[in-house]
């Protein structure tokens, strides 16, 4: 597996990123953090096996496309 770690910023609050890496069981991880905190509950994180990981990613590709759909009406 690659070495690589995506964040991804927040369009509502300049202090909040949603960052996804492959952990070293080969797991996903997703975790979200409030940047501007220093309270433990600021970062929240989870990991997820292989087809789970696979199960979200069709979610959220579902659901992408119900917003563009309500966009284009």
């Amino acid at each position: 597996m690659t070495n690589t770690k995506l964040i991804f910023l927040s369009t509502l609050d300049d202090y909040m990123e949603l960052e996804c890496f492959n952990n070293k069981i080969n797991e996903i991880t997703i975790r979200i953090s409030d940047t501007d905190s220093e309270h433990q509950w600021s970062n929240q994180s989870i990991s997820l096996d292989i087809s789970t990981a696979i199960k979200l990613a069709k979610v959220l590709r579902t659901e992408i496309n119900k917003a563009k759909e309500v966009d284009n009406e």
